[in-house]
C-alpha cells in the first residue's frame, strides 16, 4: 500500500440543520487519483475546504504527512504541499497567463510584488515549462480573459503546479468545459500530474470521468462515506446507482 499523504479522522461539521460531515474517515494515498462523488449537498466540497484550511471542523482531525493541519490557515497548508483548484478558475483576468504564473511563483517564494519585478523572476523558465506541460504555452502573452474555459482550467492547474504541491485537490475540474473537450482536458491534466508526481483528489459528477481517471472512488451521502473502492466496484453498486447516479 502506498504511503498515506492526507488522513482525515472523525471529521464532523454542520451548518444549522445541515450535516456536511458526520464522522468522516478517509486516507489519501500517494500517487493515486481519488474521486469523490455524491449528490449535491452531500459534503464533498466541504471536505476539500476543511482539508485546505478554508473551514475548521467542529470535531476530528486532518493530518498531512503525519502533521496535524486541522487548525492551519490556507496559506500555511499550501506551503506544506497541498494545492487547490476551484470549480471556477481563480485567475487575474486582466493579466497575461505568464503574469498569472509569475504571481504564483512570487507567492511561493515570498518575493516582493509588482509586475515590473515579476518579469525578472528567475522562475520564468520554470513557469514556461509548466505552461508547456499542460498545453497552453501559446497563450502565455494573452490575458486570461481571452482564454476559452477549457484553457482557463488548464492554466489554473499550471498555477497550482507552480506551488510545487504533493497533493492537489480539485472541485469539478471539467465543470463548464464543452463535452467534446472534457476527455482532452482530463488527459492533459492527469498526464501532467503523473509527470510532476502529484497525487490528486477530485470532486466529479460525470461518471465517465470517474470511471476513466480515478484509481479509487469515495461516495459521499448525507455527510458520510457510503462506499469506497475501485470505480468498477463503486459504480456497480445498486445503492450507488440508485442514490447517486440515478439509474
Amino acid at each position: 500500500m502506498a504511503d498515506v499523504l492526507l488522513s482525515a479522522r472523525d471529521i464532523k461539521i454542520r451548518f444549522g440543520g445541515v450535516i456536511a460531515a458526520d464522522g468522516i474517515n478517509l486516507d489519501v494515498h500517494e500517487g493515486e487519483n481519488l474521486a469523490i462523488i455524491g449528490p449535491n449537498g452531500a459534503g464533498k466540497t466541504t471536505f476539500l475546504n476543511i482539508s485546505t484550511g478554508y473551514l475548521r471542523p467542529q470535531a476530528g482531525t486532518v493530518t498531512f504527512l503525519g502533521q496535524d493541519i486541522t487548525a492551519h490557515l490556507p496559506r500555511t497548508i499550501t506551503k506544506l504541499g497541498i494545492a487547490r483548484a476551484f470549480q471556477i478558475p481563480q485567475l487575474f483576468l486582466d493579466q497575461t497567463v505568464m503574469e498569472n504564473m509569475l504571481i504564483a511563483a512570487a507567492s511561493r517564494q515570498g518575493y516582493p510584488s509588482g509586475f515590473k519585478a515579476l518579469a525578472r523572476l528567475p522562475e520564468a523558465s520554470e513557469m514556461e515549462r509548466l505552461l508547456e506541460l499542460v498545453g497552453v504555452r501559446s497563450y502565455a502573452e494573452r490575458t486570461a480573459r481571452e482564454l476559452p474555459e477549457g484553457q482557463r482550467k488548464l492554466v489554473d492547474i499550471a498555477l497550482a503546479l507552480a506551488l510545487k504541491p504533493r497533493l492537489l485537490l480539485m472541485d469539478e475540474p471539467t465543470s463548464g468545459v464543452a463535452s467534446s473537450e472534457k476527455l482532452e482536458i482530463m488527459d492533459i491534466l492527469t498526464t501532467a500530474l503523473a509527470k510532476e508526481k502529484v497525487t490528486s483528489v477530485f470532486v466529479e459528477h460525470d461518471m465517465d470521468m470517474v470511471e476513466r481517471y480515478a484509481h479509487r472512488v469515495a461516495v459521499w451521502n448525507v455527510g458520510k462515506i457510503q462506499k469506497i473502492g475501485t470505480p468498477a466496484e463503486v459504480l456497480a453498486d445498486p445503492k450507488v446507482q440508485q442514490q447517486v447516479i440515478g439509474i
